[in-house]
């Protein structure tokens, strides 16, 4: 097997696997403005579906429904704390509004707080409570006890309680705990039967969503949307499938949410319950509800359904403190097992330098590291394949017309001189897994999300690009460390022995130029790991050249 070719197949490989992403899967639209409340909609279907030895078919809210008008006589109510400050609406009881007060919406332009709330109507606020059946499919309508808290650093939980009766047959209370020092509410509902006669229920937890911000060129390279843990297991549901009508998770559901690449909405059953996660949408508004089937309540007996509502960052150390495997939503795919430790070392450093894109620098210094020796040996094993070449040529002379006798001239040529003609190929193979595990770490993680670096580079999550006084048509400025990414790309193709033949050279020859114009709209991040790797890949072959000619 010819070395440079499978040199060659690998990295042609990486270019379609990352070429096809960047030009051919579609970015999502921006956000729409939102229709009147005046206009009409068709009602979307009642959701049905069935769990193993339990009957949970029961109408469902509509997803938007014209008569739930704003009721201008219930109040809202305000929830400051250090991390976030949130707005309830006594109509439903759902967010009406949610910002965070560590994270800006962008770099520039906007710099007001993150809104994970990106719609106006009662019905479709997050995290809302329906009884269905017997208590109704309406809004609940609550009283709180009181309208506004505000949650210094150093103050405990507090409690809201609201409370709502619905036909004069069930009474519920719900009870809101607000953490200071956490993301979390704890939110529990209460629901009373005051009848004398037996009340059917179908309790449904809601949670309707609209992207959190526009989406850019970067954002195709992600997931954003519904998304659910059932049976254990991560379901990602994705924008094509769940146009095409309902989408039903059946079995025992941890937790159902909304993500983008940064930030997540969940909602998280106390205990894992056997139900169903349901998820609709209508143009970009998602609906995910959990249910979890028929209750019948006796006259006079309460049941209480209790939840967990996490609106904030996708933080890995964050989520994992929340429990109830709420951390399964940041998902590297394929190379999980190897991205995971990547972002503790990340972190680690950062811990250290204050610095994520010298933190970037340190852990490219680290994996070229602990891979210098195989990659050392791989290069030695290039350049002794080089000057073999000539030989390698008069054996291809000499038996090109019986290429199974060229074969065995050739094996018994790199037995006598101990070289292995896949030894420079065998370390860049090991490599991959861990520079897509390190790709998907850069690519997602919220740490680098507005993260300065030096000079003007201020965004590691954003493109690198150096204003210069004037608009420069599609790059908007000049991606310096992009051409300089390019620019040491080609030096290293150039230092590096090639046993290429000249056509294969010359395919060669273009890599460079392929690979700065992918990465011009990559996050600075990527292109800075790429561009010490390649620094230090020159300094590495620049060693084994000396070493050879001494």
């Amino acid at each position: 097997m010819d070395l440079y070719r499978a040199f060659l197949a690998i990295v042609i490989s990486f270019v379609i696997l990352i070429g096809y992403q960047y030009f051919f899967v579609p970015v999502e639209k921006p956000i729409q403005p939102q229709k009147t409340q005046e206009q009409t909609e068709v009602p979307e279907q009642p959701l049905t579906g069935t769990v193993p030895g339990q009957d949970i078919t029961g109408p469902l809210p509509p997803l938007s429904t014209g008569e739930a008008r704003p009721d201008p006589t219930a109040r809202d109510i305000t929830v400051d704390t250090p991390y976030y400050k949130a707005v309830i609406a006594e109509q439903g009881g759902g967010f009406k509004s949610f910002t965070l007060k560590g994270y800006q919406r962008q770099k520039r332009g906007d710099t007001s707080p993150m809104q994970l709330v990106q719609t106006s109507r009662p019905t479709e606020f997050p995290a809302l409570f329906f009884l269905g059946n017997g208590g109704g499919s309406e809004l609940l309508r609550f009283q709180a006890d009181r309208t506004n808290l505000t949650l210094a650093a150093d103050a405990g939980k507090t409690s809201l309680v609201m409370t709502a009766t619905v036909a004069d047959r069930l009474k519920v209370i719900r009870t809101m705990v607000f953490d200071p020092a956490s993301y979390v509410v704890e939110d529990t509902y209460r629901v009373e039967n005051l009848s004398e006669a037996p009340v059917s229920t179908f309790p449904v937890f809601s949670l309707t969503n609209r992207p959190f911000s526009v989406r850019d060129a970067a954002s195709r390279f992600t997931f954003s949307g519904p998304v659910a843990y059932v049976n254990q297991s991560l379901r990602e549901v994705k924008g094509k499938k769940i146009n095409e009508g309902v989408v039903t998770l059946d079995g025992e559901v941890g937790w159902a949410a909304y993500e983008d690449n940064y930030f997540i909405c969940a909602l998280i059953p106390a205990e894992p319950v056997t139900g169903a996660v349901r998820m609709s949408a209508s143009d970009e508004t998602v609906r995910t509800v959990i249910v979890e089937g028929p209750q019948q309540l006796d006259p006079s007996a309460a049941r209480e359904f209790k939840y967990t509502v996490y609106f904030g960052p996708k933080k890995l150390e964050i989520l994992t403190t929340v429990g109830s495997d709420l951390a399964k939503a940041i998902n590297f795919g394929w190379f999980d097992i190897l991205a995971k430790p990547m972002l503790w070392l990340l972190n680690f450093f950062h811990s250290y330098v204050r610095n994520y894109g010298v933190a970037i620098i340190l852990l490219t210094i680290l994996i070229k590291a602990v891979f210098w020796p195989i990659t050392q040996k791989g290069m030695k094993s290039m350049k002794n394949m080089q000057k073999l070449q000539p030989k390698v040529a008069k054996l291809k002379e000499k038996f090109k017309s019986d290429p199974q006798r060229m074969n065995q001239e050739m094996m018994a040529l790199y037995k006598t001189y101990k070289v292995n003609p896949l030894g420079g190929c065998l370390p860049l193979v090991l490599q991959i897994p861990f520079f897509f595990a390190l790709y998907k770490v850069l690519l997602m993680s919220i740490e680098l999300r507005h993260a300065p670096f030096m000079l003007w580079i201020n965004d590691l999550s954003a493109p690198d690009r150096l204003w210069v006084g004037f608009d420069i048509p599609y790059l908007h400025g000049i991606p310096v460390l992009t051409l300089l990414m390019g620019g040491s790309m080609f030096l290293q193709q150039k230092m590096t022995p090639t046993t290429a033949d000249p056509t294969q050279a010359r395919i060669m020859q273009w890599l460079p130029v392929i690979f700065t114009f992918m990465f011009l709209n990559f996050a600075s991040g990527l292109v800075l790991y790429w561009f010490v790797n390649n620094l230090l890949s020159i300094l590495q072959q620049q060693l084994i050249n000396r070493q050879t000619r001494a």
